[in-house]
């Protein structure tokens, strides 16, 4: 579990390529720039691990590429201490970025091993998530409702209902929709019964897939 001024001086440049697509969220950047990326990838990529790439992890996913990971927590709008569920747990990283935003975050992982893999991780890297499960993200954790924020890290066809109903009034709901390629798009809870819609281009991701596995 190394972390060496090498993989520093690689996430500095990261972070400015990130700059330069247009990220702006200094407090993302940090994180990226703080969190040790290679440790969430297989060993045989370390070399790519900064690179602004999405890589395969096991079980037919992927960890998402750092431009997708820094947009997607830049529209959360993080603040500390905010309550987020994350469906999709995958490698981890995502995780880490939002627990280094001061978020307490609630992660759902469909896939047996990937869950187990984070389950040893974390500790290791003193992330330090409040609640790490292992099943169907379609289903949310209602028990643990309602939530500032959601984020979803796999493609999904439509936006799943209980999702919707587990996000607090003025929350956000960060969602890539859409079959074969996704659009990013932004739910914000305006009362009981509304939501605004917001639309951000094409991005691709694994499908989000119901039950567990």
């Amino acid at each position: 579990m190394k972390d060496t001024a090498k993989h520093q001086g690689l996430r500095n440049q990261l972070v400015s390529t990130l700059e330069q697509k247009g990220i702006t969220d200094r407090a993302v950047l940090d994180a990226i720039k703080k969190i040790p990326r290679h440790l969430f990838l297989n060993s045989s990529f370390e070399d790519f691990a900064y690179q602004d790439k999405a890589f395969p992890i096991g079980a037919g996913q992927t960890i998402s590429q750092p431009y997708t990971v820094a947009f997607q927590s830049q529209l959360l709008e993080v603040k500390k201490d905010h309550k987020i569920l994350e469906i999709g747990t995958g490698s981890g990283y995502q995780t880490a970025v939002l627990f280094a935003l001061g978020a307490k975050v609630y992660t759902i992982e469909r896939q047996n091993e990937l869950f187990k893999q984070t389950s040893i991780l974390f500790p290791k890297l003193n992330i330090r998530p409040k609640h790490v499960s292992f099943g169907d993200g379609y289903k949310g954790l209602p028990h643990y409702a309602p939530f500032d924020s959601i984020i979803v890290t796999a493609g999904a066809p439509f936006i799943p209902q209980p999702l919707m109903a587990q996000l607090k009034i003025g929350g956000r709901l960060v969602i890539p929709l859409g079959e074969d390629v996704q659009i990013m798009t932004l739910l914000i809870r305006k009362n009981e019964t509304q939501f605004e819609k917001h639309e951000f281009g094409e991005f691709r991701f694994v499908p989000l897939l119901e039950d567990k596995n």
